[in-house]
């Protein structure tokens, strides 16, 4: 999960999502930004945080086969959304 930007007003909403297509894992993803500006990627929760956690979790081959791609929290798809995010709240706001 990105972490959480403190130094900022929170958005006015409780979470957003959007599914934007991942070329790291050649998958849709769904992105989560929270009011304090965290966010997270699901299908990382849902895929390579459980790999890492649990390494005998069995997975469908074609899984198995994007968890090396994931970037996980850090990842440009999931920053690059919440700054978007940032920007457009910020300039709602003037």
């Amino acid at each position: 999960m990105a972490d959480a930007r403190t130094d900022i007003a929170p958005a006015g909403w409780q979470v957003t999502a959007t599914t934007v297509k991942c070329d790291m894992v050649d998958d849709l993803v769904t992105i989560m930004v929270y009011r304090d500006w965290s966010a997270r990627c699901v299908w990382y929760n849902r895929y390579k945080k459980v790999a890492a956690e649990n390494p005998k979790q069995k997975f469908e081959k074609e899984i198995k086969a994007k968890l090396s791609g994931c970037r996980g929290p850090d990842c440009s798809y999931v920053i690059d959304y919440r700054d978007k995010l940032i920007a457009e709240e910020g300039a709602a706001g003037k």
